[in-house]
């Protein structure tokens, strides 16, 4: 395992830090608790020790998880990192109250990399007017916080006014090959960078889209290297070629995919890809960029929908839909996540233009007319094939194998 230096501290993170956004889910769909942790220590023995979590994450299950894995002496071993959500916050006491349920849950008696959760320009101000950063101080020197820092998902200007504000440790952005110049982009790491900031970085592989199933025309590009690697790798090595960036989070929840990142993060040093490599990687970033329908990342923030529409999901199947055309599985998985064939309904059609979602998409999607978007394409022949699956499905016996394979766990994270 590599290691970075966190530059106003001097603590050594490794380069590969664990998302607890997406543990290992049951055929119920709710956490596999076992797995869960079993992956957790496997990657602890391995020399992963920055683990991040959130209250909001499997509705108030990640936090918990964790705080059981890193029972028996793993806690000494890693840091945590978790999150105050703005939107939890209404007034000072607010801060205080969930910070300590946090450090209950989590079983520990601080927190060693805290975070104030998915701000920008306007969210950042009322926090601040709330008294946030008294708080930040306060908690510090009670010991229950170590180090202060924030996530970000705002545009480049807001994020160097918010690096300036305060006396961070480190800060969280999203960054990978496709969002070099999205949310705080290139310029906002080499901005947090030359002041000090560690830098944690969130979704370097795009929850999951360039590492799973890759378009023929993007697989092409890959072939042609002459070093053979996986998506997955191309995507955590040109994250980690940045010398700015101190950890990247991989919300891994297969034990495969596990072992792939505990390899590269031996071996990912920063400035070694070539610039053929480089320009290799730029030409699968412009070929993904024509190919893709919605930015989406799969973050869930815009959930839970008031009408029952599973967001995410659709924006998911869409865009599998978009990059291959040929392969009709992408609609057949739509109607069977959406469309009531394994259950409870979820589709685009659901949605009743409210905006709720769209006012808090760290992308900021313009997730309503989206929703139109993908209820035109996804749902022409829906309200006649469920009942008609559905009927073919009970009568072969095979309604299980199939929803196994529907509700299966999600790729690469």
């Amino acid at each position: 395992m590599l290691y970075r230096t966190v530059p106003k501290t001097g603590d050594n993170l490794s380069i590969l830090g664990f998302g607890c956004m997406r543990y290992p889910s049951t055929r119920t769909g709710g956490v596999d608790e076992g797995r869960a942790i079993r992956q957790i220590r496997h990657a602890i023995d391995a020399g992963v020790n920055y683990f991040d979590t959130a209250p909001l994450y499997h509705m108030g299950k990640s936090e918990q998880v964790l705080g059981k894995a890193l029972a028996g002496g793993y806690r000494e071993k890693v840091r945590i990192a978790t999150k105050l959500l703005h939107l939890s916050v209404f007034e000072r006491g607010d801060m205080d109250r969930i910070l300590d349920g946090q450090l209950s849950t989590l079983r520990t008696d601080h927190i060693d990399y805290y975070l104030l959760h998915s701000l920008a320009g306007a969210s950042f101000e009322r926090m601040r007017n709330l008294g946030a950063l008294e708080f930040l101080d306060a908690a510090k020197k009670d010991g229950r916080i170590i180090n202060a820092g924030f996530s970000f998902h705002g545009n480049a200007e807001d994020f160097k006014g918010i690096v300036d504000a305060y006396d961070w440790q480190f800060c969280q952005i999203q960054y990978n090959f496709l969002d070099e110049q999205n949310q705080a982009g290139t310029e906002g790491l080499r901005y947090a960078a030359s002041k000090g900031l560690a830098v944690i970085v969130m979704e370097p592989l795009r929850g999951g889209n360039l590492a799973g199933r890759i378009p023929d025309a993007v697989q092409k590009i890959w072939d042609e290297a002459p070093v053979k690697r996986s998506p997955a790798e191309w995507g955590l090595r040109w994250v980690w070629d940045h010398p700015e960036v101190t950890v990247a989070l991989s919300g891994m929840n297969d034990e495969v995919h596990i072992d792939e990142n505990l390899r590269i993060a031996g071996e990912a040093l920063p400035g070694s890809l070539s610039p053929e490599e480089r320009m290799l990687i730029d030409r699968v970033r412009d070929e993904y960029r024509r190919l893709m329908k919605v930015g989406c990342t799969g973050c869930g923030y815009c959930m839970p929908c008031p009408f029952g529409v599973d967001i995410p999901g659709c924006f998911a199947d869409y865009n599998t839909s978009a990059l291959f055309p040929h392969d009709r599985a992408g609609k057949f998985q739509y109607i069977g996540h959406h469309g009531g064939l394994m259950g409870g309904k979820s589709y685009a059609g659901l949605c009743r233009q409210c905006g709720k979602c769209q006012k808090i998409c760290p992308q900021h999607l313009p997730i309503p007319g989206l929703m139109k978007d993908v209820s035109k394409e996804m749902e022409g022949m829906m309200g006649v094939m469920v009942p008609v699956l559905k009927g073919l499905l009970w009568c072969s016996g095979k309604l299980g194998k199939v929803k196994r394979a529907i509700t299966g766990e999600t790729a690469h994270a």
